[in-house]
């Protein structure tokens, strides 16, 4: 219970440094300031993330051991980036062919609990540093925005951009899933937007918000005795 317990903590402490992180490296390099204070980020609400623990913590594992495997496996003929969101997987990337690709598709899909898979992997050459560096900074840019935009729940989704091309995932209703979709689009350089969103009702919405705040409220050790 213990060991579970520190994970999910680390889970939670790594997602608000890389917000954190995203935020002060985008305004940074733009000549502005931001101001973090509670769970707020310049004036903007910075909402719960609509996955469980549990299901942050598969998502993590997911991640840590597919990226390994594979990049043990296929060494510099591939540059494989794996994201879990909601136990719902991703590979982006680039593979030197399609050998690779497809290999690369059928290894993650058989790991535990996988639920379905995403395969964008190109067919071409290692994407160079300083398109990874621009692709990060692009990255940035954009859940900057989604940040500070409040129609859209930036905390419940994951914002990956490979060689200019934008991958949404996350748990949004379709008003927000489609808000999003037009705040990334018109951000400057993305060539192309792609959406793997799991859509939910208002009603759900509602319920996981509250769940969201429930566990958030919650002490971080248990009360004194009388």
């Amino acid at each position: 219970m213990a060991l579970t317990m520190f994970y999910l903590v680390r889970i939670e402490m790594m997602r608000l440094v890389k917000t954190v992180c995203a935020v002060l490296f985008a305004l940074q390099l733009s000549a502005c300031g931001v101001l973090v204070v509670g769970g707020m980020v310049g004036g903007a609400t910075i909402l719960a993330d609509r996955r469980t623990p549990a299901v942050q913590a598969i998502d993590l594992g997911v991640e840590i051991e597919a990226n390994s495997q594979l990049s043990k496996k296929f060494g510099d003929s591939a540059h494989i980036v794996v994201v879990s969101f909601n136990q719902k997987v991703l590979l982006i990337g680039e593979a030197k062919d399609d050998t690779i690709k497809t290999q690369a598709g059928n290894d993650v899909k058989a790991m535990k609990n996988v639920r379905s898979l995403f395969n964008e992997i190109v067919i071409g050459p290692n994407s160079s540093l300083g398109q990874r560096a621009s692709d990060a900074y692009m990255a940035s840019s954009i859940k900057t925005q989604l940040i500070f935009s409040p129609d859209v729940p930036s905390n419940s989704m994951n914002i990956s951009v490979e060689s200019g091309k934008v991958y949404l995932m996350g748990i949004l209703t379709q008003q927000e899933a489609d808000k999003a979709k037009q705040i990334v689009s018109k951000v400057s350089g993305v060539k192309q937007v792609f959406a793997f969103f799991d859509i939910i009702s208002e009603a759900e919405k509602r319920r996981l918000e509250q769940e969201g705040k429930a566990r958030t409220s919650q002490p971080d050790t248990n009360p004194a005795p009388n």
